[in-house]
């Protein structure tokens, strides 16, 4: 058994976000069916590295335990097959902008009117309402809102993206899985889930906006570097590699003086506290990273991890993969797929000690379910730029 066995979601979103928070939830046991337009589907199954199933391996290990079913939201006879749908269900997650789903006669107001215990998840760039809410939005715009791409990048260089090009898109579907097990009353009644792109990055940004509104401090680009300790940064390693340090206090820094056999640093004012070290952060780091370069990176993790400091490499994926820590949570899994065998995708998270969550399928093939409703969608006049009020 898993927590959400018995949980029958409907996910007509596309992309990321949206679809991301449905398959968390499939992960831990919700019967999820993908809706998706008939005869190109989700727009994920062509973005990123293609397989030779013709879909994108981004779209096997993001649609996994989902069935797929092709139906045309935007005809008459589709709209009344999923309300048909709708009514059963306990979910819809949906990324449409706002008045879509109203004009389609597919609103929450209207459904939960036949379903009160309905939970629709609207994950959209900008929320439900606003100035900006009926504009698209996609992860980089989000995080470009929020401040974070301001903070990314090398201090004189240019804001960066993110190497996660998704971040937004994963931390939104987090907040909207997390937002679906909450909505739910105990009175048995639903509710819409309103989700904003940007807002999820922008909660995570620590103490960037309560410091910003006491003291108009603007917070600039650091590189590998943080504000609030030093040394806390990626140092490059003799054999070519890097690796990440981080002392954020005194008594860690201590550890680290020892390490590198400079305990000789603890006796200057200029490095003996936080503050000092801040103000000095170009000559603690510069010592820090003398020493790094004199050993290879391996070398650098086993003097840290014997005096207890925080350390570890900056990897790619091939030596994640390879990680022993990695490799004993199984943090990475493989799966079977019918037509290319064994492919490696991110494990279900978070670990359950008594009910787990578990990948029964990759993304499956578009239509591969159809079989699930009442008759195909027959093909009728619709207004193609319908589709651009996807997020």
């Amino acid at each position: 058994m898993r927590p959400l066995d018995g949980i029958k979601v409907l996910d007509i979103a596309t992309l990321v976000a949206g679809p991301y928070a449905a398959s968390s939830l499939a992960e831990f046991g919700a019967d999820v069916i993908k809706i998706e337009k008939p005869g190109t589907g989700d727009t994920l199954r062509q973005l990123g590295t293609k397989s030779p199933t013709g879909d994108t391996y981004w779209w096997l290990s993001d649609a996994r335990n989902k069935k797929s079913v092709e139906l045309d939201l935007r005809t008459k006879s589709g709209a009344a097959q999923f309300r048909e749908m709708a009514k059963t269900a306990d979910v819809i997650v949906e990324n449409f902008r706002p008045g879509t789903l109203d004009r389609w006669g597919l609103g929450y107001a209207s459904l939960s009117a036949e379903n009160p215990g309905l939970v629709m998840l609207s994950i959209t760039g900008f929320g439900q309402d606003g100035p900006k809410a009926n504009l698209p939005g996609l992860a980089r715009i989000a995080e470009g809102l929020a401040g974070f791409t301001h903070l990314t990048g090398e201090i004189e260089g240019a804001p960066l993206l993110s190497g996660a090009s998704a971040l937004s898109d994963y931390i939104s579907g987090t907040f909207g899985a997390y937002g679906v097990l909450l909505a739910r009353g105990k009175d048995g009644q639903g509710q819409q889930v309103d989700v904003a792109l940007y807002e999820g990055i922008l909660r995570y940004l620590d103490e960037l906006a309560p410091v910003y509104s006491k003291t108009n401090h603007v917070r600039g680009r650091m590189g590998s570097e943080t504000h609030r300790s030093v040394p806390h940064a990626s140092y490059p390693c003799s054999d070519g590699t890097w690796v990440a340090i981080a002392c954020t206090n005194d008594s860690l820094f201590g550890r680290l003086a020892q390490a590198m056999g400079r305990t000789d640093m603890l006796i200057y004012d200029r490095f003996s506290t936080n503050a000092a070290r801040i103000a000095h952060r170009s000559e603690v780091n510069g010592i820090v990273e003398d020493w790094t370069r004199s050993m290879p990176c391996a070398a650098v993790e086993a003097l840290c991890a014997q005096h207890g400091v925080p350390c570890g490499p900056i990897n790619d994926i091939a030596a994640t993969a390879c990680d022993l820590q990695v490799q004993h949570r199984q943090s990475l899994v493989s799966i079977n797929h019918d037509t290319l065998g064994p492919v490696t995708v991110p494990n279900v998270f978070p670990k359950l000690t008594r009910t787990p969550g578990r990948i029964d399928s990759l993304g499956p093939a578009l239509g591969a379910h159809n079989y699930l409703i009442n008759k195909p969608d027959k093909p009728e006049t619709s207004t193609p730029t319908d589709r651009k009020n996807h997020v």
